[in-house]
């Protein structure tokens, strides 16, 4: 059974204070390093909307390349967060649904969600994408980043529903446990999933992290 979106924000909202614990894994550091100069170079003098901003640890990246920034999560927990560390006045922090993104967030000529794809649903993968491209220009550049399964660095995945999502079991500082729906898709089926809305896509594959960037669709 896919686990229901309210669950997931729910253990985003608990998670929130101790979210950026992720980036300070010393086996991960080289990839953040180069992420962290290489991601703000594609945002460059563009209008970028991120989807599921988190704790705002990438926009802070983005911000001062960008001309302005539309970052959106669900929980106001991990917003309340991202405001305080990034104080760019280009950069906007709202909650909104990624499944539904509002006309009134305007059009862009970039995208970037990172963590985020594989955190959803397989089958909810083609909603995701259409509501975010009803949001873009064509030839906006598009950013996904997001983990590879490595054994040893990465939660173990706990179990496997009958749609072929897998998922982790979480445990936070206070002691609750969390069963989060995690995917760890292979490039072929992340370019595939892209091939009637993108062009030109581009596939990095880092020791911890996958990138896949490509251009909107006329």
């Amino acid at each position: 059974m896919e686990q229901p979106e309210s669950s997931l924000k729910h253990y985003y909202a608990a998670r929130a204070r101790e979210y950026d614990r992720v980036y300070a894994k010393p086996e991960r550091q080289n990839d953040l390093r180069y992420l962290e100069v290489w991601l703000p170079t594609v945002f460059s003098g563009r209008r970028v909307i991120e989807v599921a901003c988190g704790t705002g640890y990438w926009t802070q990246f983005i911000a001062p390349k960008a001309t302005h920034v539309v970052a959106i999560d669900a929980t106001q927990e991990t917003l309340g967060i991202a405001r305080k560390r990034v104080a760019a006045r280009n950069a906007d922090f709202l909650v909104a649904d990624a499944y539904s993104l509002p006309d009134q967030l305007g059009r862009f000529d970039a995208a970037f969600a990172g963590f985020w794809l594989s955190h959803i649903p397989r089958s909810r993968i083609a909603c995701f994408l259409d509501h975010l491209h009803a949001r873009l220009e064509p030839g906006a550049a598009v950013v996904f980043l997001d983990n590879l399964y490595v054994e040893g660095s990465s939660s173990p995945i706990a179990e496997w529903d009958d749609q072929g999502n897998s998922y982790q079991s979480r445990i936070l500082a206070d002691g609750s446990s969390h069963r989060v729906l995690k995917n760890f898709p292979s490039a072929e089926d992340l370019i595939k999933s892209i091939a009637r809305i993108g062009e030109n896509p581009r596939f990095q594959r880092l020791d911890y992290y996958w990138v896949l960037q490509y251009d909107a669709a006329a």
